[in-house]
């Protein structure tokens, strides 16, 4: 067993492709907090359950691997894979990056239509909606958004922190004022000289990880 925490970095893309800058770069940046991190290449443009189920058995493999403290960094739909993880149990901390939460939403259809088709049922949206997921084992979880995306709207932060205080669950939530959807790191061309303030959550993050115990 090992008791240095390892996190599993999701990209996002829609569940269509998964964004080079929401991976790699990530995972260095945790290492450089002592942290072990991998990205996960989920399937993409494959139906539900096919990334879920991946997360299971990539969440098993690391666990077979002897990792004590498993947590997810996911990012946009990559958010909505790693807030459901969490909802289930599979992972003892989450970091969701303007997740998609919600498929029961009109604000935001294109990751549902990936995952579930063009035609899914309300009840079939519901089963994945994350906000409809959580109960109160779900672990301490980070949300970062802003104010500014217009591709997943704020509702989707809102109905996640919504539940999260229902169910009292340990959180840490930021909207900050500025930036487009899919800042990654807030760097270069993804925006990162017009986000102001969000390119604070890296700080903001890992404060949240040192508070949490995961990194000294």
């Amino acid at each position: 067993m090992t008791d240095r925490p390892h996190l599993i970095v999701l990209p996002g893309g829609g569940y269509a492709f998964r964004a080079a800058h929401e991976g790699e770069p990530v995972a260095e940046w945790l290492r450089s907090l002592g942290l072990d991190a991998s990205v996960f290449a989920y399937p993409v443009k494959t139906r539900h359950p096919s990334p879920i189920d991946a997360m299971r058995r990539r969440v098993a493999e690391l666990r077979a691997d002897g990792v004590e403290r498993l947590g997810v960094v996911g990012f946009s739909a990559g958010g909505h894979l790693a807030g459901h993880a969490a909802a289930l149990g599979l992972v003892d901390a989450a970091v969701l990056c303007y997740p998609v939460v919600s498929m029961i939403t009109r604000k935001h259809t294109g990751s549902r239509r990936e995952l579930l088709g063009r035609w899914a049922t309300p009840w079939a949206r519901a089963a994945v909606s994350v906000e409809r997921l959580v109960t109160p084992s779900m672990p301490a979880t980070f949300v970062w958004h802003t104010a500014e995306d217009e591709t997943v709207p704020l509702e989707h932060p809102y109905l996640l922190g919504r539940a999260l205080a229902r169910h009292d669950v340990p959180h840490a939530m930021h909207i900050y004022p500025h930036g487009r959807h899919g800042l990654g790191m807030v760097t270069g061309i993804e925006g990162g000289e017009h986000a102001g303030s969000a390119a604070n959550w890296t700080r903001d993050c890992a404060e949240w990880l040192r508070e949490l115990g995961w990194i000294d």
